[in-house]
């Protein structure tokens, strides 16, 4: 299956979501996960409720952790979330850095964009802004940001080690990241791994956890640390284990 098939299986799925009136799923559930009756997994959690007004206004349930959570921003920050969607996560991080600060979000999908930047407005949030891109090419310059972010995306890019080089491009040196993504445990079939629909679900891109995290040393990161996982069984004729975990790094 080509990188180009997937991309656009991608878009084609995200861009439904955005045009979906309210949040397409309910508590710690997510649009991110399969439809499919025979692959019950939810990768969602649910943000403090001190966070109330972002969220009923730009939390989809497309996450699979909360990045701003343990990211330890500061104010003053240039901040960037990769695959930022309707904006909750890079709203929540333009909260923490502050009007002397900047937050950038990141997306390929221009019906994101056009409901991210409709949610900036209600919100009133002036130290954001939306950017068209795509990871594996960011449209950032060299040395310029601070930290970056990201929720469930990064296993959506079919090229992961070009995504974490731009990554490591982007920041400034000292700078880093926390991510929170999807990985396996166990061996994907090549059925599974062909699937476009498990692949916009967040399933079939996943790397295996010890080559993702072998592929963020390779891009040049230290400090790696995984912070959070937790373990999410697909069904029990599937000889692999998919683990939402959130990650960081620095450069």
């Amino acid at each position: 299956m080509s990188d180009q098939k997937r991309k656009q299986a991608v878009r084609e799925h995200y861009a439904a979501l955005a045009k979906e009136e309210s949040s397409c799923c309910g508590p710690r559930s997510t649009c991110c996960s399969p439809s499919d009756a025979q692959l019950p997994v939810t990768f969602n959690e649910p943000y403090a409720e001190a966070e109330e007004s972002i969220i009923s206004v730009a939390d989809l349930g497309l996450g699979c952790g909360t990045p701003v959570r343990t990211a330890r921003l500061t104010r003053g920050m240039t901040v960037v979330d990769l695959g930022s969607g309707a904006g909750i996560d890079i709203f929540l991080a333009a909260r923490e850095v502050g009007p002397e600060g900047k937050a950038i979000g990141i997306d390929m999908t221009d019906e994101m964009i056009a409901r991210a930047e409709l949610n900036r407005e209600k919100l009133q949030i002036q130290n954001v802004e939306f950017r068209k891109g795509d990871i594996e090419n960011l449209p950032l310059e060299s040395h310029s940001v601070d930290h970056v972010l990201s929720n469930c995306v990064i296993n959506l890019v079919p090229d992961k080690r070009k995504a974490f080089s731009e990554i490591h491009r982007v920041l400034k040196p000292g700078g880093g990241f926390t991510i929170s993504d999807i990985v396996y445990t166990g061996t994907m079939p090549e059925e599974d791994r062909n699937n476009l629909s498990l692949y916009a679900s967040c399933v079939s891109g996943a790397e295996e956890k010890s080559d993702y995290l072998a592929i963020v040393r390779d891009a040049g990161f230290h400090d790696l640390s995984v912070i959070e996982q937790e373990p999410h069984a697909i069904d029990g004729n599937r000889p692999y284990i998919v683990q939402s975990i959130t990650v960081s790094a620095v450069k």
